[in-house]
C-alpha cells in the first residue's frame, strides 16, 4: 500500500511541476526573450522600434558649431550632443509662449518702405564770408591828421569815420578849377579841370562840394563803405601816407560762412543747395537753416574729410567767426529702400542679424544685408520683404535661446517671407 501511494504522490508532484514551469516559461518569453513569438500567440504583429535620426552633434556652450561626428568638444573638452530631427525634419523658428514675450518686453516694428534721403552728420566752425570783404584805401597821398579810436576786432556801421587826411597837391588843382569857374570859361576847360581833381583822388562828392561853395578843400575824412567787424587798422596820428596805401580792411557779418568737415565716404551724395541744418553749442534749441554753396576741391588728406561751405544769414549778428557748430545734410530723396529701426539690427561683427516674428507668435533668426543709415533708421538691401515683422527690443534674448537650441540664422540670399507669413 506505501508503494502504490508513493507513486501516486510522484505522478501529483511531476504535474505540478509541469505546469509550474510551462507558465514560467511563457513570463520569461513574453519579458525577456521572446517578443515576436509572444505576439504573434496573441494574435498581434508588433512593428520594429526605429531609432531617432542624428543630424548632427554640437557643443552646448558653442550651439551654433555643428559637427558630424561623436567625440570630444575642441572648444570645452566636454562630450559632444546629438541633435535629433523631430518629426522628420529641423525647426528653423523659435516659438515663444505670449505671456513670456510680453514679460521679456517683446516689442515688434515693421519693415517699411523709407525714402532714400541721405543725412550727414558732420562738424565745423563759422568763418568770414570772404566775399563781404572791404578794402580800404587811401586814394591821394598826404598826412594823417586825425585817427578815430578803432582796433582790429571793433565792429562798426557803414559811414564810420576812420581818418582824417590833409592832401596838399589837392590845393593847386582846385585853385585852378575855381578860377575857371568864376571867369566863366570854356565850358571844355572846366570839364578837364575837374577830370583832373577826379584823377588826383578827390571824391566826387566833395568836388561838388567845392564846386558849389567856391572854397578848397584839402582835408578829407576817409569812412568805412561797409558795416562789419574791422579785421586790420594801422593809422597813428601824424603819419605820412601815399596813395593806394590801406588804411583798414572790414568783413561784413550780414552772412557768415560755415565750413563742415564731410567724410570722404560721402562726397558723391553731396551738391551744391544741399539743405543743411546748423546747431551752435553757444545757442542751444535755436537751430539755423542754410544751405550748401560750394563744395572745395580740396580734400585733407590728414582727416581724410572734405570741405564743404555753407552761407548762413545772420541778420542779428550772433554768428561770429570762431563758434562751432553742428552740422546735419539732407540730400534729396530720389529713391525709396526697406528699412527697419537701428535698434533691430544685431550686428555679430561678421554679419548682421535681425528677428523676425510671424503671426504664429514664432521667431526665425534672419541674415541681412545693411545699407546706409536715415536717422534712426537702417536700410536693408537684402533679407526682408516689406511687411515683416522685427524684433526691435528683447532681440538678443530671443538670438541667445535660438542659439541654445541650435537654430540657425536663414541667409540673406534665400526667399524673404511676404507679409510676415
Amino acid at each position: 500500500m506505501n508503494r502504490p501511494l508513493r507513486r501516486v504522490k510522484d505522478v501529483v508532484l511531476g504535474a505540478v511541476l509541469l505546469v509550474l514551469g510551462a507558465a514560467s516559461g511563457g513570463w520569461w518569453a513574453r519579458h525577456a526573450g521572446a517578443p515576436e513569438a509572444m505576439a504573434k500567440a496573441d494574435g498581434v504583429e508588433s512593428a520594429p522600434q526605429s531609432e531617432k535620426q542624428v543630424l548632427y552633434w554640437y557643443d552646448p556652450m558653442y550651439p551654433q558649431q555643428h559637427f558630424d561626428k561623436p567625440g570630444k568638444s575642441p572648444f570645452m573638452d566636454m562630450e559632444l550632443l546629438p541633435k535629433y530631427a523631430e518629426d522628420g525634419n529641423t525647426s528653423t523658428a523659435l516659438r515663444i509662449d505670449p505671456a513670456v514675450t510680453q514679460n521679456l518686453g517683446v516689442r515688434l516694428a515693421n519693415v517699411t518702405r523709407i525714402p532714400l534721403a541721405l543725412q550727414i552728420d558732420a562738424t565745423g566752425v563759422i568763418g568770414f564770408n570772404e566775399r563781404d570783404r572791404a578794402e580800404v584805401q587811401t586814394r591821394s597821398g598826404g598826412l594823417v591828421e586825425r585817427v578815430w579810436p578803432l582796433a582790429a576786432g571793433d565792429v562798426i556801421e557803414a559811414g564810420q569815420p576812420l581818418v582824417e587826411l590833409l592832401v596838399p597837391e589837392w590845393a593847386l588843382a582846385q585853385h585852378e578849377f575855381l578860377a575857371l569857374q568864376r571867369g566863366a570859361g570854356d565850358d571844355t576847360l572846366l570839364a578837364v579841370a575837374r577830370d583832373r581833381l577826379r584823377l588826383l583822388g578827390m571824391p566826387e562828392a566833395l568836388i561838388r562840394d567845392v564846386e558849389r561853395s567856391g572854397t578848397p578843400r584839402s582835408r578829407f575824412t576817409v569812412t568805412a563803405p561797409i558795416a562789419g567787424a574791422v579785421q586790420s587798422f594801422d593809422m597813428r596820428i601824424g603819419m605820412t601816407v601815399t596813395a593806394g596805401q590801406s588804411v583798414a580792411r572790414i568783413n561784413g557779418l550780414k552772412t557768415v560762412w560755415l565750413e563742415a568737415a564731410v567724410p570722404e565716404a560721402f562726397a558723391s551724395a553731396i551738391r551744391q543747395d544741399t539743405s543743411a541744418q546748423v546747431t551752435l553749442a553757444g545757442f542751444p534749441g535755436q537751430p539755423r537753416e542754410g544751405r550748401v554753396t560750394a563744395i572745395l576741391p580740396a580734400l585733407d588728406e590728414t582727416t581724410r574729410t572734405l570741405r564743404v561751405r555753407i552761407e548762413l544769414p545772420n541778420p542779428d549778428g550772433k554768428l561770429r567767426p570762431g563758434l562751432s557748430a553742428q552740422v546735419t545734410l539732407l540730400s534729396a530723396a530720389e529713391e525709396s529702400a526697406l528699412a527697419v529701426p537701428t535698434e533691430a539690427v544685431i550686428r555679430t561683427g561678421k554679419r548682421a542679424l535681425v528677428m523676425v516674428a510671424d503671426e504664429a507668435g514664432r521667431f526665425t533668426p534672419v541674415a541681412v544685408t545693411l545699407g546706409q543709415e536715415v536717422g534712426e533708421q537702417t536700410v536693408i538691401t537684402a533679407g526682408l520683404s516689406e511687411g515683416n515683422k522685427v524684433v526691435a527690443s528683447g532681440q538678443f534674448l530671443i538670438d541667445s535661446e535660438a542659439s541654445l537650441r541650435g537654430i540657425e540664422a536663414r541667409s540673406a540670399d534665400a526667399p524673404a517671407a511676404e507679409g510676415g507669413r
